[in-house]
């Protein structure tokens, strides 16, 4: 459910002829919580973004932008170099895997995979891979807290998750006053709430660590028209969020994009 238009019916026809297993506490409705308010922003800067990356994770450490890409024949792991767009450092995931999420933690980067419930870990620095944990669902999005990583799944849920284990120790599901979020993607952890892109949509939530609820949306609706980049057919959905600590910057791209931005909120 990572790849967009040709690729929906096929995903569905998988998805009904297989057996998964069941995330808990989705389909739920909560009319109690509030609409999410509307989050204003700013962009400070427009940098180049290698179009040939089908961006799924982005993370800022160290000075330095790390991004995980997807499509099976075509995932890496790279760092970013932020005034060119072009890729420095990268390693190649497997021929048979689709890459997703990343998030650094302790020194270690934690990359997961789609459909392979393959979680591969590598030392920060070295790009050395160190091992490699099972996770039971699909993997889209990961971010840290500082202790826990934090994982998504195409679904409502967010699952709070043990670095050294990988053993879920918390689950989150996720909600707004029309009751569940579903599709959650690429994940940033800034401040104590996490924000959220959410697959298909050109929008990134806010969400409450704590509750689960949306408290406010970011809309990026015809953001490269609006800035006049160059569109292709293979141009794809907004996705990748990271945060620089330092600046109070978010850095935002998307799937095959021809830029990267950097925001500051209102």
């Amino acid at each position: 459910m990572k790849i967009r238009l040709s690729y929906i019916f096929l995903t569905i026809i998988l998805f009904n002829s297989c057996t998964t297993l069941p995330e808990e506490g989705t389909g739920a409705n909560n009319n109690s919580i509030a609409a999410p308010s509307n989050i204003n922003y700013v962009i400070t800067k427009i940098y180049p973004h290698d179009t040939s990356s089908y961006t799924q994770g982005l993370f800022w450490h160290n000075n330095t932008l790390y991004e995980g890409t997807g499509m099976r024949g075509q995932s890496k792991l790279l760092t970013d170099d932020l005034s060119t767009g072009k890729r420095k450092i990268q390693v190649s995931l497997p021929q048979s895997d689709f890459g997703e999420g990343i998030a650094i933690l302790n020194n270690k980067i934690y990359q997961l995979t789609w459909q392979e419930h393959k979680v591969y870990v590598y030392n920060a620095e070295s790009f050395k891979k160190e091992k490699e944990f099972e996770w039971p669902y699909e993997g889209w999005g990961i971010t840290t807290n500082g202790k826990q990583l934090i994982i998504s799944t195409g679904g409502s849920n967010l699952y709070f998750v043990n670095p050294e284990t990988f053993k879920i120790e918390r689950t989150l599901g996720v909600s707004d006053n029309n009751g569940y979020v579903a599709n959650l993607n690429e994940l940033e952890f800034v401040e104590g709430v996490i924000y959220a892109n959410i697959w298909m949509k050109d929008i990134i939530v806010k969400i409450n660590t704590h509750t689960g609820s949306v408290e406010g949306i970011l809309d990026f609706s015809n953001l490269l028209q609006k800035t006049n980049q160059p569109i292709t057919q293979y141009t794809d959905v907004l996705n990748g969020i990271a945060y620089d600590q330092a600046k109070k910057s978010f850095y935002i791209t998307g799937k095959y994009w021809p830029a990267l931005y950097e925001i500051k909120l209102n």
